[in-house]
């Protein structure tokens, strides 16, 4: 059983799908996880670009939104919402000092909801221009990817995830395609060695 202080630790981090998960919605997917508790989990997929424009259908937002600047498929669950995740600049080291040893002065703009180091959540009801000089990047999800208590620790023990560090960069990263590769390559574990699996298994 996880403890609260467990299970809270994988909040900011990446779920990086092993090559042995069979679900087609998070092929060679990297989830940046939002949240994390007892009562379950929530995260986008940040490899997964669309076709749609974000300037299409979220006004204002189209130009804060990094390029590639379209909507990204964040998971399975409520496609037609929308959810917006950004990264403060020039707060990296937040990132991996964690909110103990955070400045106490430090102050979130608003609009923005802090969930890790220097990523956080968007309100994308309140207006752009409220928060354009104060994000280094957007990103725009539709759905995200969810899990109810339990399920996903469930999936880590069969093996269906690999739990690593996130970087400021991974939300914002210009070639989303090379993601699941790029992640796995940086790590300084027998993971840089997954990168380089094909993906037909089959020729492995």
């Amino acid at each position: 059983m996880c403890t609260m202080t467990e299970v809270s630790s994988l909040t900011g981090r990446l779920l990086v799908a092993t090559p042995a998960l069979a679900d087609p919605n998070f092929d060679r997917a990297v989830v940046l996880l939002l949240d994390h508790d007892e009562k379950g989990s929530l995260g986008v997929v940040l490899n997964r670009p669309t076709p749609v424009d974000v300037a299409d259908i979220l006004e204002g937002w189209g130009q804060l939104a990094g390029a590639p600047g379209v909507v990204f498929q964040g998971g399975p669950v409520s496609l037609d919402s929308a959810l917006g995740v950004a990264v403060i600049p020039g707060e990296e080291g937040a990132a991996s000092s964690g909110p103990r040893k955070r400045a106490p002065a430090l102050r979130d703009p608003v609009g923005f909801r802090r969930v890790h180091g220097a990523i956080g959540l968007v309100d994308l009801e309140a207006p752009p221009e409220l928060l354009a000089s104060a994000l280094g990047s957007l990103r725009i999800f539709a759905g995200y990817s969810g899990w109810g208590p339990g399920q996903l620790e469930s999936e880590l023990e069969d093996g269906a995830w690999y739990v690593v560090e996130s970087e400021p960069g991974d939300v914002s990263s210009p070639d989303p395609e090379r993601l699941w590769r790029a992640v796995l390559r940086r790590q300084r574990s027998e993971l840089a060695m997954v990168a380089t699996y094909p993906d037909d298994a089959s020729l492995n």
